[in-house]
């Protein structure tokens, strides 16, 4: 493939999650960069990269939605799940740049635009007292944890 960049991997990283069971609209997925990395960065790149991947055949358009291909899934389905967002970053950023595709398909048209909108809208609902899925859910504190029942005697328990 040609030169990868971290806007690449994030981005299908991205639609790994947010098309985890149905295909994710443009909004969904800047929602799911948000909670990996913090955002999108450049909406032109982020435009670029999509255009690049419909090509190469790694995304596709259903219904006005977008979803992974099977060469996408294939992609990024053996990355360690217990890695940090930086390490998968850079190893998918090694698969992408030993890929190729089989054939090109038709592009899909992304404009700058549409990534500055989604990501305006993905904001505004940021700030609406709502609750979002894809946000992570804080970790509860140790003083809190459900305490066990009676410690065990070290000898067992007498009969009388």
């Amino acid at each position: 493939m040609y030169p990868v960049q971290d806007v690449d991997a994030l981005l299908l990283l991205s639609m790994l999650l947010a098309t985890k069971r149905r295909p994710a609209d443009m909004v969904e997925i800047v929602a799911a960069a948000d909670l990996l990395d913090g955002g999108v960065g450049s909406e032109a790149r982020w435009a670029e990269a999509f255009r690049r991947f419909a090509t190469h055949d790694l995304i596709v358009e259903v219904d006005g939605r977008y979803a992974l291909t099977a060469a996408g899934v294939l992609l990024v389905d053996r990355l360690p799940k217990k890695a940090d967002t930086a390490e998968r970053i850079f190893l998918l950023r090694e698969k992408l740049a030993e890929y190729e595709p089989a054939e090109k398909s038709p592009s899909i048209v992304m404009q700058e635009e549409q990534v500055a909108e989604a990501v305006r809208v993905h904001q505004a609902s940021k700030s609406v007292g709502g609750q979002n899925l894809l946000m992570p859910k804080p970790k509860p504190d140790e003083d809190t944890a459900p305490r066990r029942g009676p410690a065990r005697r070290p000898g067992g328990w007498r009969r009388g």
